[in-house]
């Protein structure tokens, strides 16, 4: 589905996370096992079909817990019947163990990772921000942003769910306060920068 799923660790003490495993995930497995990493979930930014494919291989690997925004569980209990629809025929994902709550954090060694709720291209979108907290490291934050927001575009919103004007909020009223430099790593094409898009993306220039 030319989609991309992620594993981000700690470099200290190699613990991690998957995010959206897809039809990629037997490569994210092997950058685990290449690496020697702990991985301690499986966190989703939202439910449509080809960011979960991977799913059900990684929990079978890994047995760790499984995360999604609540408001996308009717979308993920459809996986299989949206598969259907383009004319796939997918294994049903196993059950979510664990819906984020508002101010989760997720630790991992130096690292954290709190999600924050993105609703508009799917109502339980979330967005995965990643900071380093060793003392004096200054980096900005890295954002994982599933469908919300891409380079040089924006989710389509003509899905079940789908919401426009919510999409729009999404990106202005939580993804800009990140700041112009952090990094914003899409679930289709390549990495930008907030700044990036909020000078040049033509769905967003003169929003914020």
């Amino acid at each position: 589905m030319y989609k991309n799923g992620f594993v981000v660790a700690c470099a200290r003490t190699k613990q991690g996370t998957i995010i959206d495993p897809g039809d990629e995930v037997e490569g994210l497995l092997a950058f685990v096992r290449d690496r020697g990493l702990t991985i301690a979930h499986i966190l989703l930014t939202h439910a449509h079909f080809d960011h979960v494919t991977g799913v059900a291989a990684a929990r079978r690997a890994l047995q760790v817990p499984i995360w999604l925004h609540r408001a996308d569980a009717f979308l993920y209990e459809r996986t299989v019947d949206m598969g259907r629809m383009f004319g796939l025929e997918l294994e049903a994902p196993p059950p979510v163990d664990h819906y984020y709550s508002a101010g989760q954090r997720f630790p991992l060694g130096d690292l954290e990772i709190r999600p924050y709720h993105t609703p508009g291209h799917c109502p339980g979108g979330v967005c995965l921000a990643v900071t380093d907290n060793t003392e004096g490291h200054g980096t900005p934050p890295d954002l994982f942003v599933g469908d919300t927001l891409f380079a040089g575009s924006i989710g389509r919103t003509d899905l079940p769910g789908g919401d426009h004007a919510m999409l729009l909020a999404s990106i202005t009223d939580v993804l800009f306060p990140f700041g112009d430099a952090a990094r914003v790593h899409p679930g289709h094409g390549p990495s930008t920068t907030i700044g990036h898009e909020r000078k040049t993306n033509p769905f967003l220039t003169g929003k914020g």
